[in-house]
């Protein structure tokens, strides 16, 4: 039986109300990701166990899972805790219509983050693939010789190559230790 069965039987017994360490399970987060948010006040309990432990329910689920998504994106916890309490304000039935509206403009806002983060977060990935895109270029002008100065093509892999991959000593890791090769700081 998987642990995610495991918790949703055990969650199952109590109506669909879970223990911290099931909601971990089910999300996916370690208890101890799962215990800090707890903590932060992003999980509101919905009623005690027998053994007096906090239960949680399926909307615990859902905010968990949307900050699953929101913390590899840099958000703080107060920034998490900003839109979920937005979000909460939203599902509340017979809001009038200005509050509404207001309510409706601050998560085009959330919106317009979002787009900013994943922009950043797709110029930062064309970096890194520029750099990478470098890194092979200087490696293979790095296996040329003078006698291969014509770019002529070698089959298999180079002396040195295990695989298509440089073997690395330890001159590798100095190089890491000090890039530039001295103490001129």
């Amino acid at each position: 039986m998987s642990t995610t069965s495991s918790a949703r039987s055990s969650a199952d017994a109590r109506d669909g109300r879970y223990e911290i360490g099931d909601v971990a399970t089910l999300v996916t987060l370690s208890l101890r990701t799962a215990r800090f948010y707890e903590e932060a006040g992003l999980l509101v309990a919905v009623g005690r166990s027998e053994g007096g432990f906090p239960l949680y329910d399926d909307d615990a689920l859902d905010r968990f899972f949307l900050i699953k998504k929101m913390k590899p994106l840099g958000f703080t916890v107060e920034e998490m805790r900003s839109l979920l309490t937005l979000r909460e304000r939203m599902a509340q039935p017979g809001l009038p219509p200005q509050l509404r509206a207001e309510l409706h403009d601050r998560l085009q806002t959330w919106v317009t983050l979002a787009e900013e983060k994943l922009a950043s977060l797709q110029e930062q990935v064309r970096l890194a693939e520029d750099f990478m895109i470098g890194l092979r270029d200087d490696t293979a002008r790095s296996l040329r010789t003078d006698g291969d100065a014509d770019g002529s093509d070698r089959s298999g892999p180079a002396p040195g190559l295990a695989g298509g991959r440089p073997d690395l000593d330890d001159s590798f890791l100095d190089f890491l230790d000090d890039p530039l090769g001295g103490d001129d700081r």
